[in-house]
């Protein structure tokens, strides 16, 4: 019968260069959530650091504990600003010759600079490979049923070069070694996550693209965003800002080690943690399914009138119906009813601020 026509995107959303569905959105959730199928994800950059300091050299430079990865091993590691303030969110994955690391489109050009005016007498080499390489989502048990951060276990598919697995919060099977400082340790911000997005990126080689996502049902990122949203799985630019730190959207722990050595805004995730609070907090707003539309990015949430945050990424699951992950101020009771233009929505505690 063939691969379904997909339908892409008209908007200047991030994620137009790649299907948005075959026809059936909510069936394509349900596919991935049953692991039968795979998302093309090729738009986002990858990046390729190799070298026999690597490890070391990115440890430094970012919130992860990266030197005692093991070939095959996953992480998920940010670049921060000399404020703490998040600019890349990456994932990576070392094979034991060379790191890659993949980045939301149009990422790559600039964390490839940042890199290589850092490399000074460290012996890494950096270079773009999103030419070779493309990412694809899969919820297909890889290669054995692991879908862990730590599997250490090649792919099976000589096409498939990596595999990088999603932190066992956001899966949904443990969690990410992060350490302890005296303000405690990650679980204080999120005890309790809303759902779970267990799933792997596949690097594969791009000229089998085609054929690695033809190897499964077909899905769009329409059904994989639905997924994410439901689980409050951050996304830069999405649940980001410029002004985003990483206790307010639930990444210390998945994506920062609170007792490692000092890396660039190493300083601000410690006094927060420490000595503070973060000043906004992610949160799941589950919107009245009465209105047709959905908010979209950067829509004025209110309580009473009175704008308290915005919506960050909005989308219509299966089984929940519409949802929104929404950054809050921190005073925003958590019982408080949300107005999103208009919608009422009940909002679902992801981050704990207090």
């Amino acid at each position: 019968m063939g691969t379904p026509t997909p339908v892409m995107r008209t908007d200047d959303d991030p994620d137009a260069a790649v299907a948005w569905h075959y026809g059936d959105p909510h069936g394509e959730q349900r596919a991935l959530l049953a692991g039968t199928a795979r998302v093309d994800l090729s738009h986002r950059g990858v990046i390729e650091v190799s070298g026999p300091d690597r490890l070391t050299w990115l440890h430094d430079l970012t919130t992860g504990h990266l030197t005692e990865l093991r070939p095959g091993d996953s992480a998920t590691t940010l670049v921060l600003d000399a404020n703490g303030r998040i600019e890349h969110i990456v994932h990576l994955v070392d094979d034991g010759n060379r790191c890659l690391l993949t980045v939301e489109p149009g990422e790559t050009a600039d964390l490839v600079a940042y890199l290589d005016r850092m490399r000074f007498w460290s012996k890494v080499e950096v270079r773009d490979v999103s030419g070779d390489l493309a990412v694809v989502w899969s919820t297909t048990p890889w290669p054995d049923g692991e879908t862990s951060a730590s599997s250490g276990d090649g792919p099976a598919d000589p096409d498939v070069v990596s595999v990088w697995h999603q932190p066992g919060e956001f899966a949904g099977n443990g969690l990410t070694p992060a350490g302890e400082d005296r303000g405690g340790g990650a679980l204080r911000y999120v005890p309790k996550r809303p759902d779970v997005l267990p799933g792997v990126e596949l690097l594969v080689r791009r000229e089998a693209l085609s054929r690695v996502l033809g190897d499964a049902d077909p899905a769009g990122t329409w059904a994989l965003e639905a997924l994410r949203v439901a689980a409050a799985v951050p996304r830069l630019g999405f649940e980001t800002d410029k002004k985003t730190i990483p206790h307010e959207v639930g990444l210390i722990g998945p994506a920062v080690h609170l007792a490692k050595g000092c890396y660039r805004g190493q300083e601000t995730v410690a006094r927060v943690h420490n000595l503070g609070r973060p000043p906004r907090r992610l949160a799941l707003a589950h919107l009245d399914g009465s209105e047709e539309r959905l908010p979209v990015h950067g829509d004025t949430v209110e309580v009473d009138g009175r704008a308290v945050g915005w919506v960050a990424s909005a989308a219509r699951h299966a089984d929940l119906g519409p949802v929104a992950t929404v950054i809050l101020k921190r005073s925003v009771p958590t019982d408080a009813t949300l107005s999103i233009g208009g919608i009422a929505a009940t909002q679902e505690v992801v981050v704990v601020a207090g």
